[in-house]
């Protein structure tokens, strides 16, 4: 599902023209177009907005410093994508476990 721009100022209330200018100023942020030339949002950017939106007026971050820490929490995530994993495939099996012992307990 993609969305208009129009979806997505009313969604997030961020007006067309800050939009545009964050696609300026914000590596990586630049949606794709359709075949009209007309920008597609996906669930990602969506997302992403909601961010940028977060972090630019309840942070007070600048669009460019909301950009950085954008870029900055993905490296994070990506440089720690094992570790995360390692984390879930733990908890997942300390569930397992502990259902067993409750089970047993019965």
């Amino acid at each position: 599902m993609t969305y208009s721009i129009g979806d997505i100022e009313d969604i997030t209330g961020i007006k067309p023209h800050i939009l545009r200018y964050w696609e300026d100023v914000i590596p990586g942020f630049s949606p794709k177009k359709d075949m009209g030339g007309r920008r597609a949002y996906t669930q990602h950017d969506l997302e992403l907005i909601f961010r940028l939106k977060y972090l630019i007026t309840e942070k007070k971050f600048t669009a460019e410093g909301a950009g950085q820490q954008i870029l900055e929490e993905a490296q994070y995530v990506q440089n720690n994508a094992e570790i995360f994993q390692q984390i879930r495939e733990t908890r997942e099996l300390l569930t397992e476990v502990y259902l067993n012992v409750k089970k047993l307990n019965r």
